[in-house]
């Protein structure tokens, strides 16, 4: 049986499933057809239910109930690692919702953390993840940054307005849910948990050959450092990762409210996340 399955060319995704795409793990029969893609072309192939499993921005998820469920493995959940909004110059009085505002596409985490802590925020322009930093250093307006960026922008004479992620877990007191791994619901709910189980086996495979980054890490992460891969590693996969559990579940299940609450919307009572 073969599945298609997406997620980033970043170093926590592609340390999540190396094992399980390449094989390194008995994967039960079942081949995977690779697409790699930054994290928006992702949210937007599963608003269109393109794929069979895939990675996507927790803010997408409300969009995609319809069509796939959560899985429990696989996630990026926890404290400290949420987006930045950064600007070319040091000040402490930004008016935020007057300046151009660079975020890396409408349907991620980020996006919506941002609307949670600037409403009347209303000049916003998508761009990919990777161009905010040059955005903000040519002086066009402001960005929220993601990934491997947060350990990068103050290199580049950037400057932290606000740790999104931070007012996040200040207002909710969660876990900042960022990406997710998802499945089709179409799939029967033992093809869905034998999907579920052999990502965690992945993961688990994964930490216990950490010693040294393997080609498909390096290979596919963009023009990094070890020191910088082994940070973006470390701080996006971590035991949420292995399995959400109560807590998890329970930053899912409030990033879901916060979401009702700013789009005056009710979401799909469907199950949200497999059984196992």
């Amino acid at each position: 049986m073969k599945l298609t399955i997406g997620f980033s060319p970043c170093p926590n995704d592609t340390f999540i499933f190396d094992a399980l795409v390449n094989q390194k793990i008995d994967t039960e029969g079942i081949q995977f057809d690779m697409k790699l893609a930054d994290v928006e072309a992702l949210n937007k192939a599963a608003i269109q239910n393109e794929l069979d499993i895939t990675k996507i921005s927790y803010g997408v998820l409300p969009l995609v109930l319809q069509n796939y469920i959560l899985l429990n493995s696989g996630s990026a959940l926890g404290s400290g690692v949420g987006p930045l909004l950064i600007a070319n110059e040091y000040n402490n009085h930004w008016n935020v919702a007057e300046q151009t505002i660079a975020i890396p596409g409408e349907n991620t985490t980020a996006h919506l953390l941002f609307s949670m802590a600037y409403p009347t925020a209303a000049k916003k322009i998508f761009l990919r993840y990777d161009e905010i930093e040059s955005f903000v250093q040519a002086g066009k307006g402001l960005g929220v940054i993601i990934h491997e960026n947060r350990f990068t922008y103050a290199d580049k004479g950037l400057f932290k307005i606000i740790d999104l992620g931070d007012y996040w877990e200040k207002q909710t007191n969660a876990a900042i849910p960022l990406g997710c791994i998802v499945i089709k619901r179409t799939f029967d709910s033992a093809l869905q948990q034998k999907i579920d189980r052999l990502i965690k086996k992945s993961i688990e495979y994964a930490f216990e050959n950490n010693a040294v980054l393997n080609d498909f890490i390096r290979c596919n992460a963009q023009e990094m450092s070890e020191e910088i891969m082994r940070k973006h590693i470390n701080l996006y996969v971590n035991d949420y990762s292995l399995s959400l559990g109560e807590k998890g579940l329970a930053a899912v299940n409030q990033l879901m409210n916060v979401y009702e609450t700013m789009h005056n919307t009710k979401l799909s009572e469907k199950e949200m996340v497999v059984s196992l």
